[in-house]
């Protein structure tokens, strides 16, 4: 077999049992096809999720219904005001052994698991939010001068409501960067509504089978970043980062009026990454600039702030991206080019 019929062939396969989890994911989620794409999407590359959206959406419900497609250990964390970091990571306990010596212990949190759905996670304090940081990024925890590696893989699902602020923290920008995608839940379409309400008042109760484990979820997370990444797609990448750098050398005009700060180069990383998830789902081996695009939006909306201008005028992140988007070219002059370079 050829390197490009080996090439073709793990992206069939690829495709076939990604699209195997999202069947039992779809069989108690209705609807909101794009946001089940982004959490497998982030589960895939071996990132974070952030979901945002007003209670009642199903939110927790996807993210319970992927924990059960999925054979991995899975907790859920309900944050409040009053929780403490220790309530997450864990803390050493004074332990008595059986011949009467007292020792410590260290008992661990709910944050040892691989699938943490982390709920309403804007009203803990940023003390607890900070908890967090480590985790995410590390994939450990360190208490008491001692590091603890966490299972691998490990997925932290988060939700925020973005309409009640009373009572919220919200989420600090250094951690906001953590998370691969910020995905905005909307409102149910009447079909999708007239099917839910089929489905949860009529007194069947429908479960997700298990259909993949951990080993398998890493083999994924390796194939994908063997997917091709041309340079004349790469930087196109790197021109839509720079794009949103007010006073940048590739800033947009809009970029300049209504944008505060811009991408880190989590974002670009992010592009990459979850692109290359694009490419495999339409069973090619290498990634278009059109595959870029259709993450745009879930992989920049958290990584860029608005300046006071944006806010007086009532405009939101996806306003500018969906600009930047729209003007910055696929292929730039040489000129363009020896800029970025630079």
């Amino acid at each position: 077999m050829s390197v490009a019929e080996s090439m073709q062939q793990q992206a069939d396969e690829f495709r076939s049992r990604y699209l195997a989890v999202k069947e039992q994911i779809q069989k108690v989620i209705v609807g909101h096809e794009d946001i089940v794409h982004g959490v497998l999407t982030c589960l895939f590359v071996g990132g974070h999720c952030l979901l945002e959206g007003v209670p009642g959406l199903g939110k927790t419900l996807l993210i319970r219904t992927l924990s059960q497609a999925l054979d991995l250990n899975f907790s859920r964390i309900q944050y409040t005001p009053d929780l403490m970091p220790a309530d997450i990571l864990g803390t050493n306990m004074v332990m008595e052994t059986p011949d009467g010596r007292r020792v410590f212990e260290f008992q661990k949190g709910p944050i040892f698991t691989q699938i943490c759905l982390a709920d309403e996670i804007n009203r803990a304090t940023p003390k607890t939010q900070s908890a967090m940081l480590e985790t995410m990024q590390e994939g450990c925890v360190t208490v008491g001068g001692h590091r603890y590696e966490l299972d691998k893989p490990f997925f932290v699902l988060a939700t925020q409501n973005p309409i009640e602020q009373e009572g919220t923290y919200p989420l600090p920008e250094a951690q906001l960067d953590r998370f691969m995608f910020k995905l905005v839940v909307g409102y149910s379409s009447a079909d999708d509504l007239g099917t839910i309400i089929d489905r949860t008042t009529k007194g069947t109760r429908v479960e997700a089978e298990k259909v993949m484990e951990g080993a398998e979820i890493m083999k994924w997370q390796q194939v994908i970043r063997e997917v091709i990444l041309a340079k004349h797609v790469q930087d196109y990448i790197v021109r839509l980062t720079l794009a949103t750098h007010p006073e940048g050398p590739l800033a947009l005009p809009i970029t300049n009026q209504y944008l505060r700060w811009g991408s880190s180069p989590r974002g670009a990383q992010t592009l990459a990454l979850t692109a290359k998830v694009r490419a495999l789902l339409d069973g090619r081996y290498n990634v278009s600039y059109e595959d870029v695009r259709r993450v745009y939006l879930p992989a920049m909306r958290h990584r860029v702030i608005l300046n006071f201008e944006a806010q007086a005028e009532g405009l939101d992140t996806d306003h500018v991206l969906l600009e930047l988007l729209e003007k910055v070219p696929e292929k730039a002059d040489d000129a363009v080019l020896a800029t970025v370079a630079k």
